[in-house]
């Protein structure tokens, strides 16, 4: 089996029939709580879109949970193996100029200059030059993209929730990890070959619901911890449109 294949497997194996919120989390015991770090590169100068930094947060979720080094033995696995086995939380921050370009040395995936997903770690183990990337206040005005193209899965996400920007990076991460673990091997391929090319877009709440009532829809629905009520639906993951 080729590295990506035995990745996919993994995560497969990790998402399949589990219920993300009875995970052994126990904030008496640190190292259960864990997180894959995502660093938004939000310059003040010509800043991106919100389009653009969110099709790249969740394509560098997926690159790094399908990373050739993923499915091979050694620390990123490990890591990853230790994410999977708990609550998959994701954490968006910001960062530009000096403190951006420091972080690209650590382990971890970048899409586009606009955002880097990191190995997985406990909450309380993060790097410090992650760790002072702020969290709050990560935001980007809505924008009004191109129309979605029709060959590359498609995340949506419901507007009405109002997320911010580094939310709603978060959600889409979610949104690319799981649709890669629906997928069969040779789905996976495929993707992996366009570079895991896809698509964001925010949508009105009855398109939304509209989208997750198909059979082919992964709906991620978030445990509650900021911005949005527990069990909201907050992203639908389409192999197509």
């Amino acid at each position: 089996m080729t590295n990506l294949g035995e990745a996919h497997r993994r995560l497969v194996e990790a998402c399949s029939e589990r219920s993300w919120r009875d995970d052994p989390e126990d904030p008496d015991k640190p190292e259960t709580v864990q997180a894959m770090q995502i660093a938004l590169n939000l310059p003040k100068q010509e800043p991106p879109s919100r389009t653009e930094v969110l099709e790249a947060a969740a394509r560098a979720v997926v690159k790094l949970c399908l990373d050739e080094r993923a499915g091979q033995d050694g620390a990123f696995a490990e890591a990853l193996g230790q994410w999977y086995g708990h609550r998959i939380r994701k954490v968006a921050r910001r960062a530009r100029n000096k403190a951006w370009r420091d972080v690209q040395g650590l382990p971890g995936v970048t899409v586009a200059d606009r955002a880097r997903a990191f190995v997985p770690s406990a909450v309380s183990e993060v790097d410090p030059l992650v760790a002072k990337l702020q969290i709050g206040h990560t935001d980007l005005p809505k924008d009004a993209p191109r129309p979605a193209l029709g060959d590359v899965p498609l995340i949506l996400i419901d507007a009405s929730l109002e997320m911010s920007a580094g939310k709603a990076a978060a959600q889409v991460g979610h949104g690319s990890m799981l649709l890669a673990a629906a997928m069969s091997l040779d789905e996976a391929e495929k993707w992996a070959a366009q570079d895991f090319a896809l698509c964001v877009r925010e949508v009105d709440s009855a398109f939304f619901a509209e989208a997750c009532a198909r059979q082919d829809a992964v709906v991620v629905r978030d445990a509650g911890f900021t911005e949005v009520a527990p069990d909201s639906a907050t992203v639908c993951a389409l192999r197509r449109p």
